[in-house]
Order: structure tokens, then sequence, then C-alpha cells
């Protein structure tokens, strides 16, 4: 279940109680990246959560590294003035803590070390005989290779080594740790409900977890993982019928160029992103995922040409064929019994004339049938003004909660993110890098979830087509840009290009309404190019989009990052 189907007086949900899943672990753990992926996956179901990080409070209090006593890392016997700094420090996260539970919430997740058995039994007491439920979380990293990788990519670019030596301050941080593991008890104690994570999702224990809040925490903790990855999001190519969701019509002739210029511009721009980190496109694998709607399915064709094209018997020899409403990737054009022979029949060829083995494709095409777009039920290919004077009740309720709303016969987005829930598990579990071809509805819900908007503005988020959204999930949050690619048919009304609204967003928001200066767009009621399929293209359609005022860039720069490739 996605998003609350239901409230309670108390506004606790699940009739679980308030719970404090209080983090245990050594620096360097993957503790927040655990804690922030856990809060957003638990604010994605209704549940009132947040993050409480013991270290963003010391921060904000005393500052970085260079503020505080010499003693202050590290553990023993310190100073009068260093116990009364970190007695403070603890103090204020506590109130931070009853706080939010006295305001309604219902999970709090306390980011910090809690080293010592002392410490934790200490803590766990205090909340439990306020009747809050407690979970110990313990993070267990076995390599010192994720360590070190954990230490360079988060740590070091902290306010706490701000102007530092990049090498300097990861020494730095190593002392710390080996001087935090002079004195860490590992979870033993039973007499309290743990979790145990081993390298991040590698392998999970738990001891005595009850009710159905606390199994759902233990579910979604089961799926995660901190591999570097990016995401891609993009819409389907133009199809031959447009407004009808009855219709599943294939690819337009725009849209089969769409989708070669997609194809293109992914690639591209996913070697670039991992040659940045000295990496490979040939050594890892692109996973897409699309709807199973002909014109959803048929904009990856492209992407398995591309496969088939390391294939030395197949039409890899000449130019690769572009697909088209008759000819498709899975038969080629030329030489099509040549290209479905298996390494294993290579065996029957004579030397002379035998063939390398062709390479395992790097391309992975899985249809999602989940992934349809939201049903406009007796709404199907009406233009709002349409919709206005057949259904002028159901188009006042719609307006005032689009979220909620659901027309005869229809789905509401509430429904769709419903739908979407086992979707949003996978999203979690995939190592690969991931592209995702949907329909803006289905983008709206997946992205809202990995940016961390409130589930009001999801109808409003507008997703261009012509736009590649990409996030790379990172440990305090994601960071996202878009980027605009295309300006052919499918995206223009009129002669006027749509404008895209998704930009870039650090930590966990997205900006809205984020221009792209070079790409000519009228600011203003967009009619868009479903004009008669308007309750699958809201936010590009009618006025009524929900605008960001304020953007955020990446990283918390201030700055709005979108980008504007070079349209063919």
């Amino acid at each position: 279940m996605v998003a609350p189907l239901y409230t309670t007086a108390s506004g606790l949900l699940f009739h679980a109680g308030k719970i404090i899943v209080v983090t245990v672990g050594l620096p360097a753990r993957g503790k927040t990246h655990i804690s922030r992926a856990l809060e957003r996956y638990l604010r994605w179901m209704g549940v009132k959560t947040q993050v409480i990080s013991l270290g963003d409070y010391r921060r904000k209090v005393l500052g970085g590294t260079h503020n505080v006593p010499k003693d202050y890392f590290t553990l023993g016997e310190k100073s009068p003035e260093t116990e009364a700094l970190r007695a403070r420090v603890k103090e204020g996260c506590e109130d931070l803590i009853w706080e939010f539970f006295e305001k309604g919430g219902q999970v709090v997740i306390y980011d910090a070390n809690n080293g010592t058995v002392k410490a934790r039994n200490e803590l766990a007491e205090k909340f439990d005989k306020q009747g809050v439920h407690v979970i110990f979380l313990e993070s267990v990293l076995t390599s010192d290779e994720i360590v070190e990788a954990n230490i360079r990519s988060v740590k070091i670019s902290s306010p706490d080594y701000k102007g530092t030596d990049p090498e300097e301050a990861v020494r730095n941080y190593w002392s710390r740790i080996k001087d935090h593991e002079k004195h860490y008890e590992p979870v033993v104690e039973t007499n309290w409900p743990f979790i145990r994570i081993i390298n991040v999702g590698e392998k999970i224990m738990v001891n005595n977890i009850q009710g159905y809040l606390q199994s759902r925490i233990v579910f979604f903790l089961m799926n995660i993982h901190n591999k570097y990855r990016t995401i891609y999001f993009a819409r389907s190519g133009q199809s031959l019928i447009e407004h009808s969701y009855k219709a599943d019509s294939d690819l337009s002739p725009a849209g089969w160029d769409y989708s070669e210029r997609l194809k293109d511009f992914v690639l591209e721009r996913r070697a670039k992103t991992l040659e940045s980190r000295g990496l490979s496109s040939d050594d890892r694998r692109l996973v897409i995922w699309t709807s199973a709607r002909r014109r959803a399915h048929h904009t990856a064709w492209p992407f398995l040409s591309v496969s088939r094209a390391q294939n030395p018997l197949g039409p890899s020899t000449g130019p690769s064929p572009t697909p088209s409403p008759s000819s498709s990737p899975f038969l080629p054009a030329t030489n099509p019994s040549a290209s479905f022979l298996s390494p294993s029949m290579f065996s029957l060829l004579p030397a002379s004339v035998a063939p390398t083995p062709p390479p395992m494709p790097r391309v992975k095409v899985v249809e999602k049938p989940q992934m349809t777009e939201i049903n406009p039920g007796v709404w199907d290919g009406l233009s709002p003004d349409e919709a206005k004077v057949k259904y002028p009740e159901d188009w006042e309720r719609f307006l005032k909660d689009p979220y909620a709303f659901r027309a005869p016969r229809a789905e509401s987005y509430h429904d769709l993110s419903v739908r979407l829930e086992p979707i949003l598990i996978e999203l979690e579990r995939e190592q690969e890098d991931l592209l995702i071809i949907s329909h803006a509805s289905v983008i709206r819900c997946l992205l809202a979830y990995l940016i961390g908007l409130p589930a009001s503005e999801i109808p409003a988020i507008e997703i261009a087509r012509g736009d590649l959204i990409e996030v790379v999930p990172a440990s305090y949050g994601v960071h996202s840009r878009a980027f605009h690619f295309w300006d052919g048919p499918g995206r223009r009304h009129g002669g006027v290009p749509a404008s895209p609204r998704v930009s870039s967003s650090g930590g966990s928001s997205l900006t809205l309404d984020g221009d792209v200066e070079d790409v000519e767009a009228e600011d203003g009621v967009q009619e868009g190019e479903h004009h008669a399929n308007f309750y699958e293209n809201f936010a590009e359609d009618t006025k009524y989009r929900v605008r960001s005022a304020g953007a955020s860039g990446e990283a918390g720069s201030g700055t709005p990052i979108v980008e504007k490739a070079d349209a063919k």
C-alpha cells in the first residue's frame, strides 16, 4: 500500500503507535544513506517520519570540526568542556525528537553512532517508558574499500572539512574511525528489537520485530543498496493516436525519430557520466523499463538494435536498421536467420569460418504492465473545456484535489500510486543504470517518490516530451537534472515548444518551473500536444499547475541546473 488509505483520530497509521529507529554503527557505515532512504519510503506510505541527525544538529549548533575541542570525537576520558558540549548536543537532539512526536509524528529515525551498550540502553529505556517502540538499526560494512569510498564521496565534502585538503580529511576521518573501533560494541543485546544490515542490503538479521509497520520497515531494508547508479526518465514517443487511452496505437513516424534521438542522447550522456567517475559503459549494463503499451515499448527498440549490432553475423556488418512500424530489431532486415545463432552453435561451424561468439548484450528491456498510464475513465479523449461542460460537478471536485479525485470509471493519482508500489520496491533494488520510458502520469509518481515531494504536488509536475530527467541517488537524498534533447512533433503545439518544468534538485526537493533559457516558450497556459487527453497531461495542458517559487540547485548550490542538448 502506498499513501494512507485511511486516517485515525490520533493521526498514527496501522495502529503501530510511535516508533524510534535508533541507528548504530561506526562512522562511514552508510547509516545516513539508510536513514534517508527509509524516511523517503515511510513518508510515501503516508507515515509521518523524520530523520534527526546528531551530526547535522552538532554542525548547526557548534559548527564544523574546527570549532570543537580536539577530544570531541575521541572516546574515553574528556575535558569538562567537551563533556558539556556533547551533553548539550545530545539533549538538543532528544528535544527535537520529543517535539516531533508531540506534533503528531509517528516515526523518528535517530541518525547517530550509538556505539556502546550503555548509551543504547539509556536511550531505549528513556523512550520505552513513554510508550515509544524502540528498534536498533545497526549497519555493518566488512570491506575497507567501501568505507574508503563512503569517506571520499560523502564525508570529506561535509561542512566539517570545508577548506581542508581532501587527502588530509581522509586521513583525519580514518583516525576518527580507528578511535571509535576501540570502544565500539556491536548490538548483541536481545532485550530490544534490532535489525542488523551487512553491506547495505547484502545480508540482514532481525530480532523480535513485531507489528505491521515494523515488518514493512524490514521488508524495505531488504531491498536497498548503496551502489552507484543513475536513473533516467523519458516519455514515450508520439503515437499515431495521441488522444485516446483505449487506443494502444503504435509510434508515428515522428515517434520513431524521437526514439532514435532518445537512444543517441541517453547513450552519449551515460558514457560521459560514467567516464567522469572513471567507469566504462562497456562494463555496465543499461536496464530499460517500459510499460506494456506499444508506444512505450517501441520507443526502446533502438536500444535493442544497438545490442544486436554487437553480433558479427547480424546486421552490424552494415548500418543498423531504423525501426519502423513494419520492421523491428527482433526481425533484422538483412540476414535474419544468422542473427539468431546461439554461441553454442558456433562449435558446429568449421574453425576457418567460425566467428568469435558475440558479447553479452549490455542493454536489457523489461515490460512493466503496472507502468501503464493513469486511466481517465469517462474523461477519455475529452479536452478540459469539454470535461468542464459535460461533468461540471466532477470538474470542480477535480480542481480542488487533483491527486485524490477519481472521475467515473477512472483512476485517481492516489490509485496510480498504490498500483506503482511494486515498481518502487524494484526501483530501490535495481543496481544497474536504469532508463524508464513511460507516460507522464507514471513518471510524475516515480519522480515524486525519489525526490520526496508531497502527494498533493504529483499531478502538477510537468513532464515534457523531449526532456531526459537524470536522477542520481546519494547519501543525503538525490541529485536530479533535466536535459532537453527534442523539439520535433509531439512536443510542439502551434509551432511553439512546450516549456520543460522539471529542474534540478539537491537533497529531497524538486524545483518546478525551471525554464530552459535557449528554448523559446510562452509562459502561461499551454494547450500542449495532448489537449484531448488532459487527464494524463494535466500539468502540461491546463493553467492549474502548482508552481514552486525558488530554485535549488544540485547539492544545494541555489542554481537550477537545466541543460539543453543540441536538438536534431
